[in-house]
């Protein structure tokens, strides 16, 4: 992903973030906040290379495992979380951006970060 990609400052802006999941929930975050993270970092990579079903499919276990994080915080946010992973998945399994996009905004607000996902390309 190149730096003057909007997509770039959005993944990175969303990795920043995740440092907010670690205050918040403390010590025990840290490690799937890692695992996030690393993940994520992945997808960037991915799709800087012109990969993009390898960096949607990074993308996917990422909230996948923010999801498992929210289940032991919380098991009814984790149902929520898991519920909206669901969704990413199957918009990206029928190529609806769109959903993806919406599925992913609300991640994004979960984890911390008020604002929505610019118009990026996938």
């Amino acid at each position: 992903m190149a730096a003057d990609d909007p997509g770039a400052d959005t993944f990175l802006k969303f990795v920043e973030t995740l440092g907010e999941l670690e205050v918040v929930i403390g010590e025990k975050a840290r490690p799937a906040v890692a695992e996030v993270r690393a993940g994520l970092m992945r997808a960037m990579a991915a799709r800087e290379r012109g990969d993009f079903p390898a960096a949607l499919s990074e993308i996917r276990t990422a909230m996948q495992r923010l999801a498992q994080l929210a289940s032991e915080m919380d098991p009814a946010e984790g149902m929520m979380m898991r519920e909206i992973a669901r969704r990413f998945s199957d918009a990206l399994n029928f190529g609806d951006k769109g959903d993806a996009k919406d599925a992913l905004n609300v991640m994004r607000h979960k984890a911390g970060d008020p604002k929505d996902e610019p118009n990026t390309k996938w």
